[in-house]
């Protein structure tokens, strides 16, 4: 029987090996890699010119998210202004272009302190989100018709999101010293470039990578008021406090996690407090509105809801979907603890976005963008990352055929509703399917793409080489460990080089 890998001698690598290539411990990366002239070759000179792995990554995201504006050219050239359908049978939807003037910026109106026309009183978006919005207003042209106004508009945020789009794939590239073409995963995502200019999610993104990336580097404040300012964009990014919270527990640094906390707090108030004073009724808008809004796309709830006679209530469905992620928050915390080896920072923050999505009563296409970047982290294989990858674009033209069907009158032409809840449960399963993976790497740490080339927790800042403080059930038991699987051997301890082989 395999022993126990030991909780306690764990530290970091003290000489930094080399780097990783995909083309050589990935068999689709290798077979990808044809297309380019084959694998990398032993005598390759890395990192002697310009090429390095974040310009080419930086590069083929913005190409990649240059293809993602040519997808959407159908809708830019006048769907998103004639006909209702088309948009939807393009599969080119976007809310900027349509928000420019259902949320008052074409008159000039300031959000959260302005009343809106119409049935939305105010901007339903968390303030920073606002702020980017109305920047993007600012420096929209005010001239020409509407049609030219929101045209332009759309491109303004398109090249802003680009920005944010970047620095995630920047981050990713820079997150494991040692697996910088990692990022590639992210650049190449297609999913991402799809869905990148459906709403203004990238803010929140690029942010929360950006925190982690900072939590990487030991920058424990740093981490705090990024991750503050990412929550002050989209709500989810706070989630991933409590997985820290839990690994710094195991782990005993408590300090470092009360700085993390104590720079969110601040980062947060800071965007949000003014707002908060002066405009209550249009900040607390995005909140009220997230608890009353109804079971809506992408959710299993959404199936649950249509195929029951006696559908509940959405208070109903908050309760359920609310005890639901607490299940999930428990069960993640309880891995955290009880597995045998600490696991990997960014594979726990996948997991509780990921339970997050799941749960939801509402997946909107573009929340893909959430998870893609720590995803290409927590289980940097193309293989699993494709199938997932595969399931969420199959959903995201799923939600726009079925929204083609509803709007098209007596033509149904699109996806009827059996067909869009195979959509939404195909994407359900690609998440669990990812989800699983990770999970068995956490409990099998010898089939962790990242720590079976020697690494501990190269995400994880102060967490990297730690020693465990408290830690339940066989975790607790401190054995020698020595992974006793096919492939190399996984070693963690004092003066030990990772990556060694049998």
């Amino acid at each position: 029987m395999c022993p126990m890998p030991s909780a306690e001698s764990t530290p970091a690598s003290v000489h930094e090996p080399d780097r990783v290539p995909p083309s050589r411990e990935d068999p689709v990366a290798a077979a990808g890699s044809e297309l380019i002239g084959g694998p990398l070759g032993r005598r390759a000179l890395l990192g002697t010119s310009w090429w390095t792995p974040v310009r080419v990554i930086a590069l083929v995201a913005i190409g990649v998210f240059a293809l993602g504006l040519v997808q959407k050219a159908p809708c830019y050239n006048g769907a998103w202004f004639f006909g209702a359908s088309s948009q939807y049978t393009h599969a080119c939807y976007s809310d900027i272009p349509h928000l420019y003037q259902g949320r008052g910026f074409v008159d000039g109106l300031v959000p959260y302190f302005d009343r809106l026309p119409g049935d939305m009183e105010y901007l339903e978006y968390p303030v920073l989100t606002g702020v980017f919005m109305e920047v993007a207003a600012w420096l929209t042209p005010g001239s020409g018709t509407i049609q030219d106004q929101e045209q332009w508009y759309w491109m303004v945020n398109a090249g802003m999101l680009m920005v944010c789009a970047v620095v995630i794939a920047v981050c990713v590239t820079r997150m494991h010293t040692r697996r910088p073409w990692d990022g590639l995963l992210v650049a190449l995502a297609p999913a991402f470039a799809l869905t990148a200019t459906v709403n203004w999610d990238l803010l929140a993104v690029a942010l929360t990578i950006a925190a982690i990336l900072m939590w990487s580097r030991g920058r424990a404040v740093a981490f705090g008021v990024l991750l503050g300012l990412a929550t002050a964009a989209k709500l989810y990014p706070f989630l991933i406090l409590g997985p820290l919270l839990v690994l710094c527990w195991r782990a005993g640094k408590w300090r470092d996690f009360a700085k993390a906390l104590a720079g969110a707090v601040v980062a947060w108030l800071v965007v949000n407090l003014p707002v908060m004073l002066f405009a209550f009724d249009g900040w607390s808008k995005f909140y009220t509105f997230s608890q009353e809004r109804g079971v809506d796309f992408g959710s299993i709830w959404l199936i649950i809801v249509r195929n029951s006679d006696d559908p509940p209530t959405t208070e109903t469905v908050n309760t359920l979907a609310t005890l639901l992620m607490l299940l999930c928050c428990g069960a993640i915390a309880a891995l955290a603890l009880t597995a045998p080896r600490r696991p990997r920072f960014i594979q726990l923050a996948f997991l509780i976005v990921a339970a997050f999505i799941l749960t939801n009563k509402v997946y909107s296409p573009q929340y893909v963008l959430w998870l893609v970047p720590l995803a290409a982290l927590a289980r940097p294989k193309w293989r699993d990352f494709l199938i997932w990858q595969a399931c969420e674009v199959a959903y995201f033209l799923g939600i726009w055929m079925y929204l083609a069907y509803t709007t098209s009158g007596e033509a149904h032409k699109g996806l009827p509703t059996d067909g869009y809840h195979w959509a939404i449960a195909i994407h359900l399963l690609g998440t669990l399917y990812l989800c699983v993976m990770v999970v068995r790497d956490i409990l099998m740490p010898d089939r962790d793409p990242v720590r079976r080339t020697g690494d501990d927790d190269p995400s994880g800042g102060v967490l990297d080489g730690a020693e465990d403080v408290f830690a339940l059930g066989p975790a607790a038991r401190p054995a020698q460990h020595k992974a006793c699987t096919e492939g190399p051997r996984v070693e963690w301890g004092a003066g030990q080089q990772p990556g060694g082989s049998l």
